[in-house]
């Protein structure tokens, strides 16, 4: 069996730092914990990550772009805004299903741990991949007349709103039914808040 490159070795140790800091939280885990789940020696971990909060600041980069290329597979796909909204809540919600540590990393230490991520992820610098595709297809439905212009950050926060809420009450096991059994409400209820004016 080959023995994994550099740039493999930094994903897997991204997995199971992501694996970790969404189980057991981002404080109470450490460099040791995540070299011990790896079963790598904690020198060998600082060699690809000099700390913990430059391993958190990969991990939402990995995220981002991992969120990033699935909405550009959507974008690319020649149908409507409507459609757009239904296949972005559908691969959010089987992120959040099949990969719930992304989800949970985004939403519990992301959102919640600002200081950590204050130096060289200000903004939205470390969620580009990301945002840009949100951007991408709402401008796109501007354009196309299905989408009525707004700011984009009051779209986003709808669009987002939505998407988090419903993950956030899955992870607390509030939903009465599966998550996935949501896609259709939740994607009719984003979509009538962004269409166009009918005239």
């Amino acid at each position: 069996m080959a023995k994994p490159t550099k740039e493999q070795k930094r994903e897997l140790i991204m997995l199971g730092a992501l694996r970790l800091f969404s189980t057991e939280g981002f404080y109470t885990t450490t460099i040791p914990d995540i070299a011990k789940e790896l079963k790598m020696s904690v020198g060998n971990m600082y060699n690809y990550f000099k700390s913990k909060d430059i391993l958190a600041k990969e991990i939402i980069k990995y995220i981002s772009s991992y969120l990033g290329s699935e909405l550009r597979k959507i974008n690319d796909k020649d149908i409507t805004s409507k459609q757009k909204i239904d296949n972005i809540v559908k691969i959010y919600f089987e992120t959040a299903l099949q990969k719930p540590e992304m989800i949970e990393y985004f939403l519990r230490i992301y959102l919640s741990n600002r200081e950590v991520f204050k130096d060289g992820c200000e903004g939205m610098i470390c969620v580009t991949d990301f945002v840009t595709e949100i951007m991408i297809f709402f401008e796109e439905g501007v354009k196309s007349g299905e989408l009525r212009d707004q700011d984009f950050f009051s779209a986003f926060g709808l669009f987002m709103g939505y998407l988090g809420g419903m993950v956030f009450l899955h992870g607390e096991k509030v939903l009465p039914e599966k998550l996935d059994s949501y896609v259709d409400d939740i994607s009719h209820n984003i979509y009538q808040a962004l269409k166009a004016d009918e005239n």
